[in-house]
């Protein structure tokens, strides 16, 4: 039996959202991102005719749509309406995966033998947006791979079928671009060689692929043919993110455990951005010589970026410690944990800030958290004996 995948999105979400809650915004140009120095984090199609995109500085969006209002956003609201999203979606589906915070997969297989995947599936579309007030786009077919980019090929609010048999038909005159896993450097890479539409990429060996970009090719050139197997992992909300740090000996050394305080938050921070999470809720823990164990706590801004998360740990490490005791552990925990689609805060922080994480995030991933860390931090290296990792679902 072919599996019967269906991917759902929610229409640009953010702008939506604001939408929702002014009525006013409606029909007009539309940008959601930082100041003057931000980049954008969504936009309305009336912004995207001018060529405004995600990801384009905010002054370079106001040169190409001038006339269009700039909104710092919201991501406690968001979060807000994503989660009436995810009840209503959850009620109804047996199998649901929340793949960001608006964007989400149903395995249906063996739906049809009691009525059809599609009509149901249309009238989970239309529940949603009846209860919620959001419009939602929808594509039905065979994997994850395939749904995902018929939806993008129907929007806005589109609703696409794509039956086994025409999967090939449907991917081979798109552009590589529109397959998960190829990025810009891929995309130039492929287009030097000729390699513009899936139906070309598909027809290559992939063992050339393999060669040219490495272990990803093989991967590149399944989704290009339309093979896809990954399952459809049931949703569940991950509360919180946390790691302790047990001295060998106790110290009262401020300078040594403000170092492996941000040694701490950079590793959390990074797991963040990785695992696509923002937090809201920050928890500094110690525990003196004697045992006796106190914490504190803060709520902030939904985000994953380490200089903003680093201040607000050294502000509450400040708070609880007053005894001028000796420790011997001091653990940190990100709670209010919410599904983010972005690297860092787009809301806050500029181009050049997104830049510098994008590079030391690349070089984690690539060679280990501990390739390249802040110098304050550099103390910190995380160990099994030493570390505890904690977290709870």
């Amino acid at each position: 039996m072919a599996r019967a995948i269906v991917h759902m999105d929610l229409d640009t979400f953010f702008v939506s959202c604001e939408r929702l809650t002014n009525s006013e915004l409606r029909g007009k140009p539309l940008i959601i991102g930082g100041g003057d120095r931000g980049v954008v984090a969504s936009c309305s199609y009336e912004a995207r005719y001018f060529g405004v995109r995600s990801a384009m500085p905010i002054h370079m969006a106001m040169k190409l749509c001038p006339q269009a209002k700039v909104i710092k956003g919201d991501m406690e609201l968001y979060s807000k309406l994503s989660h009436d999203v995810t009840q209503v979606i959850q009620e109804k589906a047996p199998i649901m995966e929340k793949a960001s915070i608006d964007e989400f997969y149903l395995d249906i297989t063996g739906m049809d033998k009691f009525h059809g995947s599609y009509k149901w599936t249309n009238e989970l579309a239309q529940s949603v947006i009846k209860e919620t007030g959001l419009p939602i786009s929808f594509s039905l077919s065979i994997n994850k791979t395939v749904s995902k980019i018929a939806t993008g090929e129907g929007k806005p609010v589109g609703n696409l079928q794509i039956p086994e048999n025409e999967v090939q038909g449907f991917l081979n005159p798109l552009s590589i671009q529109k397959i998960p896993m190829v990025g810009a450097v891929t995309f130039q890479l492929l287009s030097r060689i000729g390699v513009r539409k899936i139906q070309t990429l598909s027809e290559m060996p992939p063992e050339v692929l393999q060669q040219m970009i490495g272990k990803n090719g093989l991967d590149i050139w399944k989704k290009a043919n339309g093979i896809d197997n990954t399952p459809v992992e049931p949703y569940t909300e991950r509360k919180s993110i946390s790691t302790e740090h047990t001295f060998s000996q106790d110290t009262i050394d401020i300078a040594k455990l403000k170092r492996v305080l941000i040694g701490m938050v950079e590793k959390l921070a990074f797991q963040l951005r990785s695992e696509q999470w923002l937090t809201s809720t920050i928890t500094v823990k110690i525990r003196y010589a004697n045992f006796d164990t106190e914490t504190k706590q803060c709520k902030i801004a939904y985000t994953s970026a380490d200089h903003i998360l680093t201040k607000n740990v050294m502000e509450l490490f400040e708070k609880v410690y007053q005894r001028r005791m000796r420790l011997r552990l001091i653990g940190i925990r990100f709670s209010g944990l919410v599904r983010g689609t972005y690297q860092i805060d787009l809301f806050e922080d500029t181009e050049e800030m997104l830049s510098l994480y994008e590079a030391m995030d690349k070089m984690k991933s690539r060679y280990g958290f501990d390739a390249v860390m802040r110098c304050a931090g550099a103390i910190f290296k995380p160990n099994n004996k030493d570390e505890i990792l904690k977290r709870k679902k």
